[in-house]
């Protein structure tokens, strides 16, 4: 327990404050136990230890990793035990899901510690989805994403901006952007500035490879109770993902170019959807909550798509991707009939500079959204400043 302390508030003195996620200022830190998941290297460790060192009395609280030595021969309930034992109000546990029948765990100590609150992370989204399962009426889970555009802006270049909102971009308030000329900083984000650890230029792409390895022959295998050449196959599809414009799924072709069954490519996209690797746009569905099929699927993020293109990425799938990873945060994002998507039935077509507005003639409720230019008029807005969203 000593060295568990140590670790905690070794890592607590390094802990910088001046920048903080989106998600920070939206969870309800006093519930009893939240669960907080994204992929790796979104910065979930760095909120969770910000919130301790700037709400919470040291003395009183605990940060543990699930995979640390000590857990080879202690019990996560005796943990819990002992803590309370010593006044320990506050537990916090990152990468839960390495810690074999967390989620029973984590029941346990929920309803045996009533006066403890605890709050756990997990990079294996799959596996805290099926775990939350058996948490719940007991843990509330939120998801994070990587950064977007407004919050890129203020890590890596000390450029505060503020949070727009899409009425706000519609209605061109953007215009009044701190940065005379944003484009070259959205390129630049476009290529690294989804994660945090882009900021470290020289080891940005080998740390992306690995999360993208670690995923795919890692946590979906594992989950899945894949062998390796399924893991494998999954490779494949993401490439043929990344290198489309974008990817309109022909189930068929897909299984036969991966020699795989026909039905068992949806659950291939269904992993490395919830994994955080692709995402698919659907069609709205009939009846309250239900999804419809999927029309098109994208890679997760732009970064996703440069460190997988062999060449030059295409520029309409980039584009195109863009919009949907960083619209989905707060808004329900579904494909458009006649133009790219659909947001509360308005409708957004998106291109570079020279779209026309022939996709969407004659509709009242819509927007071209260009690439290549810096201010908006009329009907036509930026494609940079869908990214102040969140």
């Amino acid at each position: 327990m000593e060295q568990l302390i140590k670790k905690f508030k070794d890592l607590l003195s390094i802990t910088p404050l001046s920048f903080k996620r989106y998600l920070y200022s939206e969870v309800p830190w006093d519930d009893r136990m939240i669960g907080i998941v994204g992929p790796r290297g979104v910065g979930k460790t760095t909120m969770i230890l910000q919130y301790i060192k700037e709400n919470l009395d040291a003395n009183e609280t605990l940060y543990v990793q699930a995979d640390d030595i000590y857990f080879a021969n202690n019990r996560l309930i005796e943990l819990a035990d002992e803590f309370s034992k010593n006044r320990g109000k506050f537990l916090f546990i990152d990468e839960i899901h390495k810690y074999a029948g967390w989620s029973q765990s984590l029941k346990t100590i929920y309803d045996f510690f009533p006066q403890m609150k605890v709050v756990f992370t997990g990079s294996s989204i799959l596996d805290i989805l099926k775990g939350s399962a058996d948490l719940s009426r007991r843990a509330l889970i939120f998801k994070m994403q990587g950064l977007s555009f407004r919050e890129y802006l203020f890590l890596f270049h000390n450029i505060e901006v503020e949070k727009q909102s899409l009425t706000d971009i519609l209605n061109h308030k953007t215009d009044n952007f701190p940065i005379r000329h944003p484009l070259p900083l959205f390129k630049d984000y476009l290529q690294r500035g989804y994660y945090p650890f882009g900021i470290n230029d020289t080891t940005f792409l080998h740390r992306l490879n690995q999360v993208i390895v670690q995923t795919l022959e890692t946590d979906i295998p594992i989950y899945a109770n894949m062998n390796v050449s399924t893991g494998k196959k999954l490779g494949k599809l993401l490439k043929i993902i990344s290198q489309s414009v974008p990817f309109k799924p022909n189930f068929t072709k897909i299984a036969a170019m991966l020699e795989a069954s026909r039905n068992n490519i949806d659950d291939y996209c269904y992993l490395m959807e919830q994994a955080g690797l692709i995402m698919q746009l659907r069609i709205i569905g009939e009846g309250i909550g239900l999804l419809g099929k999927v029309d098109k699927v994208y890679i997760d993020n732009t970064n996703l798509i440069f460190a997988l293109a062999n060449e030059n990425p295409k520029i309409g799938n980039i584009r195109e991707t863009f919009f949907f990873n960083q619209m989905r945060v707060n808004n329900k994002v579904y494909r458009s009939e006649k133009g790219d998507f659909n947001i509360n039935n308005i409708t957004f077509e998106v291109g570079g500079k020279n779209k026309t507005q022939k996709q969407i003639k004659d509709m009242k409720n819509a927007y071209i959204v260009k690439d290549d230019i810096e201010y908006g008029y009329l009907n036509v807005l930026p494609l940079w400043a869908f990214g102040l969203n969140y």
